[in-house]
């Protein structure tokens, strides 16, 4: 088995909504252009990888998004998503490679097949679960030969494409590093021949080491290797006591009403993913610490990813550790309030990481102002006594 050593961190752009309180309006947050460019330059300056936008209705676009931000930023990559199915993949091509060259190669792409009929249905897409899936495939296919700077001509069952190609090719060659989550067999099918990086949802650490395992070996049937990450929330904060007062805190101002009225609407999707994230809790508020430190209090409320580790920093470079040997080499992070939780987790915890990419400094003493001067004349340390 390989076990990455070093890691990339990315952090979330909220899209769909960002505050304080899980299900509530109070302590929410005026989501615009000014406040996700505060988050965007707040992970680019703590060096965090990345940034992964959502996608859907409930979603600004986040093809816009990225390319609004792509300009106040310098390091920092932006995950975004393709639709097979919704656009073709001449188009996504075109639009990958532009985006890629005028952010000099920032641009990652996450693949999303979409598992809810109903946004589906508005959507234009009437396909079952694994037809789907075949749509995925045969878009891939297209769209990878094209960023490769192939000429495709091409009939599958679902798409059909007569000399598709580009003339500006993407920054990143042959494209773009492409990401993907999908747990069904037809999902992780698609994943093992044809993407670079399998994501999951934050699951306890034994059913994810099953889960890299099932993909690596199909992954290695069809004679290619995957890497893998995961998506997860994070609350840290000075001591283990304070971080699960914090989560507690966060669904607060939950009622039963709203928790059943979420997992109904969730409960319609069928997606397999999402189904194991309802299992993980089964909408009980008093069954959360589903694993140690792994807290699935965002999934009474939020699709997608609904867990989140929570303790101090060393507890939660731990859990992360964990992973880590298990096979994960890439974290997609994010907290309530994202501005806010950026810093801490950045702050906090980032410096315990091996990370493969930039990290800020971790003390004045690498040059610079890193806290407030003591007494106007001299640089404060990493770490000072109590006493």
């Amino acid at each position: 088995m390989s076990i990455p050593d070093k890691l990339k961190v990315l952090w979330f752009l909220p899209t769909h909504g960002d505050g304080r309180f899980l299900g509530s309006a109070e302590g929410g947050r005026k989501v615009d252009l000014g406040y996700l460019k505060q988050v965007a330059v707040a992970a680019d300056g703590l060096g965090y990888y990345g940034v992964l936008l959502p996608t859907g209705r409930s979603c600004e676009d986040s093809w816009v998004v990225a390319s609004a931000l792509a300009t106040y930023t310098e390091h920092l990559r932006f995950l975004v998503a393709v639709r097979p199915g919704l656009l073709s993949p001449s188009l996504a091509a075109r639009m990958t490679a532009t985006l890629d060259r005028i952010s000099g190669g920032r641009l990652l792409i996450n693949v999303v097949t979409g598992g809810d009929p109903v946004e589906n249905a508005g959507d234009g897409i009437f396909l079952a679960h694994d037809e789907r899936y075949e749509v995925t495939r045969e878009f891939l296919d297209i769209y990878k030969r094209e960023l490769a700077g192939e000429a495709v001509t091409t009939a599958g069952r679902h798409l059909r494409v007569e000399d598709g190609k580009l003339i500006l090719l993407p920054h990143q060659r042959p494209h773009p590093p492409l990401y993907f989550g999908g747990s069904s067999p037809a999902g992780i099918a698609v994943a093992a021949d044809t993407v670079d990086v399998y994501l999951t949802w934050g699951e306890p650490p034994g059913l994810v080491a099953e889960k890299v395992e099932t993909v690596r070996a199909a992954a290695a049937k069809a004679g290619r290797e995957v890497r893998f990450g995961i998506r997860l929330h994070v609350i840290v904060r000075d001591t283990v006591e304070e971080a699960w007062a914090a989560a507690n805190g966060m669904i607060s101002r939950l009622d039963d009403r709203t928790i059943q009225a979420a997992q109904a609407a969730l409960s319609r999707q069928d997606s397999v993913g999402q189904s194991r994230m309802r299992a993980l809790h089964g909408g009980d508020r008093t069954k959360l610490e589903i694993s140690p430190n792994l807290w699935a209090g965002v999934g009474l409320v939020r699709g997608g990813a609904g867990t989140a580790l929570v303790g101090d920093a060393a507890t939660v470079a731990e859990r992360m550790d964990e992973y880590r040997r298990v096979g994960i080499g890439t974290f997609i992070m994010s907290g309530y309030p994202h501005l806010e939780e950026a810093y801490s987790f950045g702050e906090r915890v980032l410096p315990l990481l091996p990370l493969d990419h930039e990290a800020p400094p971790a003390s004045a003493d690498e040059g610079g102002l890193v806290g407030e001067m003591i007494a106007n004349t001299t640089l404060p340390t990493r770490a000072a006594s109590a006493s």
